[in-house]
């Protein structure tokens, strides 16, 4: 399992300022992090992994967004244009990603994995938090840094829940 070192270890060699903050009290999943630091939910970073049906297995699909704008597995199932889309189980996260469930950090994951990014993310200059895959520590770094290093197709998930379609399918990176 990937854990607070390898991240660091990485960011250093990336040359990205961050820090590695040490938490007040142990968390579960990210949806905990604006209350365990005391941050806005707009500048905390989730990462919720769905399962797809794809042909006869199922596929895992990564949505990075914050927690303040978490998906649903219905507005997915809609941009992807799948039938069905469900909360991954606990087990599939962390084989998908090599993070502890609920903990998922945006970086590092395998390049296999299909990586969708909210479009409502912070893109200002701003600091943002993100777990990093484990329950006493949390990452710390400027929201362009992370856009910049996070690997997916952007999507504008507010535009799926407004208008339900797939219009909502930005040219990704």
């Amino acid at each position: 399992m990937k854990d607070a070192l390898a991240i660091h270890r990485w960011l250093l060699a990336h040359q990205v300022h961050h820090e590695i903050v040490r938490l007040p009290r142990p968390m579960t999943c990210a949806e905990e992090l604006p209350a365990t630091i005391s941050a806005a939910p707009e500048r905390c970073v989730a990462v919720t992994v769905f399962e797809r049906q794809a042909r006869r297995d199922r596929e895992a699909v990564a949505v990075v967004s914050t927690v303040a704008d978490l998906p649903t597995a219905h507005a997915v199932s809609l941009l992807l244009g799948s039938g069905t889309v469900v909360p991954a189980p606990a087990f599939a996260v962390n084989a998908a990603t090599d993070y502890a469930a609920g903990l998922v950090c945006p970086l590092l994951l395998p390049l296999e994995l299909f990586v969708l990014v909210d479009r409502r993310m912070p893109t200002d200059g701003g600091l943002v938090f993100t777990p990093t895959g484990e329950r006493h520590t949390a990452l710390r770094l400027h929201a362009l840094d992370l856009l910049r290093l996070v690997r997916g197709k952007t999507v504008d998930l507010g535009l799926i829940r407004r208008r339900g379609t797939r219009e909502a399918v930005a040219l990704g990176h």
